[in-house]
């Protein structure tokens, strides 16, 4: 894990690569899946979590659209809070189609149960109804992409690596306090 110390200047220092680094450089080192810490250079104090603030701010001053407005008012509304929630609220639209997928289930073996429908004709239905949801054409799965990308919604993979990141976040926070306990 490259350790970047951070010198009184606000200079960046890479020691493992032996040369000064800009923010840039470490949000390149971090897109690479490397995981990087800085520190202050005569305190040694942690500047972790501020510095990849910065970035973030950078990023959103470039216009990039970095992070889209919900995933930043979270992180405000968390605040200090934990970090499980912010995880939490990222990955709950991807777990919308299996409650969808549950409640199907559960309404159809309820049918059943009452007799109101036959177990064949529920498994047939149950078939059509799951199948149905998970069927789409190419081109309208690009136009969703797109029309999502262009409100700034990010795309899974990059909601994983997000949440990748803040559990790891979560889990160096947690252990940062238990030390300061």
């Amino acid at each position: 894990m490259p350790i970047i110390k951070r010198y009184p200047n606000r200079k960046l220092y890479d020691t493992e690569a032996k040369k000064y680094i800009t923010l840039d450089g470490i949000a390149a080192l971090i897109r690479q899946g490397q995981e990087v810490q800085v520190v202050d250079h005569t305190s040694g104090e942690d500047l972790t979590a501020l510095t990849l603030s910065q970035i973030i701010f950078e990023q959103e001053k470039k216009g990039g659209g970095f992070l889209p407005k919900s995933v930043l008012t979270g992180l405000v509304q968390a605040g200090g809070d934990t970090m499980n929630t912010l995880r939490r609220s990222l990955t709950a639209p991807l777990d919308l189609f299996r409650q969808v997928d549950d409640e199907i289930e559960r309404r159809l073996q309820t049918l059943i149960s009452r007799g109101e429908l036959a177990k064949e004709e529920g498994m047939q239905l149950r078939s059509k109804l799951l199948n149905l949801g998970r069927r789409s054409s190419s081109a309208d799965e690009d136009d969703v992409e797109q029309a999502l990308a262009e409100q700034g919604v990010p795309k899974q993979e990059e909601i994983q690596r997000l949440s990748h990141q803040i559990e790891s976040l979560s889990a160096k926070l947690d252990a940062l306090l238990a030390d300061n306990e």
